[in-house]
């Protein structure tokens, strides 16, 4: 542990923000996991709703710096790409 209260203060602010940043990576897993599961399956329609439900919070993740914001671009084309390529 720290000697100094200031460290000791940013080092539980740290931890703070790890467990809330590790929430919201996880939650963005389980969208972008609805999105290639209904990509999987050839239904466009649900695709593209589920799409659409990622990409505000790929956009907010990445302006918060929790993602950095190219792998939020990259995320965003990749999926778009699967989803136009369906029939």
């Amino acid at each position: 542990m720290a000697n100094l209260k200031s460290s000791q203060k940013d080092t539980l602010k740290s931890q703070r923000k790890r467990c809330h940043n590790t929430s919201r990576k996880s939650m963005l897993r389980t969208f972008l996991k609805k999105v290639v599961l209904a990509i999987s399956v050839n239904n466009k329609d649900l695709a593209k709703k589920e799409f659409y439900k990622v990409q505000p919070i790929l956009d907010r993740l990445a302006i918060k710096k929790v993602i950095h914001k190219n792998k939020a671009a990259r995320y965003k084309s990749r999926l778009c790409l699967k989803i136009n390529n369906l029939s």
